[in-house]
């Protein structure tokens, strides 16, 4: 790896930016338009004019495990597999194999931690020391379905156990409705809820029927004061789409031209292989700037995506792909 990726990768993380949102107004959402097929094509041509081999993609792939919120959200967790999950995230690549890469004395870790309210206070704890925050789903995760005072407690329990991030999910039915105002409030009071945390709007953007529609609940959320957007919760038949992704970003970039504010992006849900996570990277990259390759402002929600890096990068290193079982999490 270049010198130049070595400080690159050694440059602490930046903080947060906060996104304190605006005043309802339904004028930008009803100028929104999205050119679907352009979206498709702006997205498939990307595989075909972007590759990164060798040295250059052992430095995007540590970036990528760098933003990776490193998640467990089965119906079977336990905090014995959450203490699994939170052992991987101090250690995510072995000392051996970071040594063969040259960043024996790189500290790299995920992004985050992302579990159910249930398991925040294990988490925290078998993370304590570390720096690695804690990211708590919350409000009726996955179906969003809950109750508005239910969803506001669930989101203050988890602060009080020590989540640093909220990722809330939106009532589907209010986006596909198109009643945006009321989405706009229900977001806006989630924000209230989380306090000190940073809050990650989940657009479930996989149950939305069209892409229109993504862009206006993308644009609803940064207006009622997200700190990202995300795609998925993992549970829908469609999660994380490179056309999605590039309307979300473009959201973010034409909210940061309007107000001068900055958000996040998390692509999360079917991000399993190096190649998709590399996808949603160079899309960001070419879409926002490099600025936006870090973990105050990407992330990517996954869980056996950090296997396959580890996976990639042991070959990288010695010419051998092990097996997979080598690099299990929990």
């Amino acid at each position: 790896m270049t010198q130049t990726a070595k400080a690159r990768e050694a440059a602490p993380p930046a903080p947060h930016p906060g996104n304190p949102g605006a005043p309802f107004d339904l004028g930008p959402l009803e100028a929104l338009r999205v050119n679907a097929s352009a979206a498709e094509r702006r997205a498939e041509s990307l595989g075909g004019r972007r590759s990164v081999k060798k040295q250059w993609q052992a430095a995007w792939l540590i970036r990528a495990l760098q933003c990776v919120d490193l998640t467990t959200l089965n119906g079977d967790d336990t905090e014995g597999r959450v203490r699994r999950l939170c052992a991987k995230a101090r250690q995510p690549l072995r000392a051996d194999l970071q040594a063969a890469l040259g960043l024996a004395d790189r500290r790299i870790t995920p992004g985050a931690v992302c579990v159910y309210h249930r398991f925040v206070g294990t988490a925290v704890e078998a993370l304590k020391g570390s720096g690695i925050p804690v990211a708590a789903v919350s409000t009726g995760f996955p179906a969003g379905l809950s109750p508005l005072k239910t969803k506001l407690a669930e989101i203050e329990a988890s602060v009080a156990d020590g989540a640093a991030e909220i990722d809330i999910v939106i009532t589907r039915e209010l986006a596909l409705a198109g009643r945006w105002r009321e989405l706009y409030d229900e977001i806006r009071a989630c924000k209230q809820a989380c306090g000190p945390a940073h809050m990650k709007t989940i657009l479930a953007t996989g149950d939305l029927r069209n892409l229109d529609l993504v862009a206006k609940a993308s644009w609803v959320a940064l207006m009622a004061g997200s700190d990202f957007i995300k795609t998925s919760t993992g549970k829908e038949s469609v999660n994380a789409t490179l056309p999605v992704t590039l309307v979300m970003l473009r959201a973010i970039r034409a909210w940061r031209d309007a107000t001068g504010h900055v958000a996040g992006y998390k692509p999360a849900g079917g991000i399993s292989t190096t190649k998709d996570a590399l996808g949603q990277l160079m899309l960001v990259k070419e879409e926002l700037g490099e600025d936006w390759l870090q973990p105050n402002l990407f992330r990517i929600g996954a869980s056996s995506l950090v296997g396959d890096i580890e996976r990639q990068l042991e070959h990288y290193a010695t010419g051998r792909y092990a097996a997979h079982d080598r690099h299990g999490l929990a």
